[in-house]
């Protein structure tokens, strides 16, 4: 039967769903000790885009990937991860009326920023620096990906917030699926805005921001 073929959709998409899964219960695990959330973000995102392109083992992947961006990825987490505490906080303790636009236009760059940063690290040898300023110019020269992307995770939270309130049972599946079934969307998303700057044989070193693919 064509429908149960391992070349057929039905079978990849399985395939690139169990991926997904295992993935997010590695990052779960890596993500344990609060400080390696980056390296298992960055991490994630290298092995989620091998896995459907059909190359390599997942979880040797992303061991490789965690230990190679570790430093770096750890560098743009102490950015963003008190970033976030702090405007966490600021929403929940901060009310002043004046402050609502500063809040919301950090918050605003926050999610931009986010949602491209560790893709660039995973795909991309670039300083620190460059990585955090290329995710902000990213998030806006391709706003209709980040818009997409912003979409899928705000139906998963949405999804989260719903179930807890109406169905906690739902819970454990939804945490299982978790964040390595988003990665695994967003990832044709973000490899469809790299595709120009990925470097080719035809123009090495023709892209000045991102001076080389991993």
């Amino acid at each position: 039967m064509k429908l149960l073929s391992p070349d057929s959709g039905l079978m990849r998409g399985l395939s690139d769903l169990a991926d997904a899964v295992w993935i997010n219960v590695l990052m779960l695990l890596s993500c344990i000790p609060v400080v390696t959330v980056g390296a298992a973000l960055t991490a994630a995102h290298d092995v989620c885009r091998r896995s459907l392109e059909g190359r390599g083992h997942v979880t040797a992947d992303y061991c490789k990937a965690f230990r190679a961006n570790f430093l770096k990825a750890t560098g743009l987490w102490l950015f963003f991860g008190p970033m976030l505490a702090l405007l966490v906080w600021a929403w929940i303790f901060l009310q002043i009326t004046p402050l609502l636009v500063v809040k919301f236009g950090l918050s605003v760059v926050w999610v931009l920023g986010f949602e491209w940063v560790w893709a660039l690290q995973a795909r991309f040898e670039n300083s620190l620096g460059r990585t955090l300023w290329n995710s902000f110019i990213f998030s806006v020269s391709h706003i209709g990906s980040s818009l997409t992307m912003i979409a899928m995770d705000a139906l998963y939270l949405g999804l989260i917030a719903a179930s807890w309130v109406y169905m906690p049972q739902g819970l454990f599946l939804l945490v299982i699926l978790g964040f390595g079934s988003l990665i695994m969307l967003h990832t044709p998303v973000l490899e469809r805005a790299f595709a120009r700057y990925v470097r080719q044989e035809s123009w090495r070193g023709a892209n000045q921001s991102i001076p080389g693919e991993r």
